[in-house]
């Protein structure tokens, strides 16, 4: 589980993000978030889906399954990132 507590960190940090910034967004504690970080505790599979969520990724590459996010976003924007997830997301319900 090594990878997972050192993506969560590395991804609140190229979000440009705090602890308690994260916590907040999520609906937890700035303790739980700091737990999940150092490996002292795992988040469930809602609090795992709502990292995803936030860092616009899979649950695949934050358990480390996957090398890279889902759709690489390299070099975009975080706005930039957030209209490609709404079209996916929005291209999903279509499909449903």
């Amino acid at each position: 589980m090594n990878q997972l507590n050192e993506r969560l960190k590395e991804l609140r940090k190229n979000h440009n993000l705090t602890q308690q910034q994260v916590a907040e967004r999520l609906g937890i504690s700035k303790s739980m978030v700091s737990s999940y970080e150092v490996t002292h505790r795992l988040p469930s599979y809602k609090i795992l889906l709502k990292f995803a969520h936030l860092y616009h990724t899979s649950t695949d590459y934050l358990l480390g399954y996957s090398k890279e996010p889902s759709i690489n976003v390299k070099g975009l924007s975080d706005d930039d990132v957030r209209i490609v997830t709404e079209l996916v997301e929005r291209l999903r319900k279509d499909d449903i």
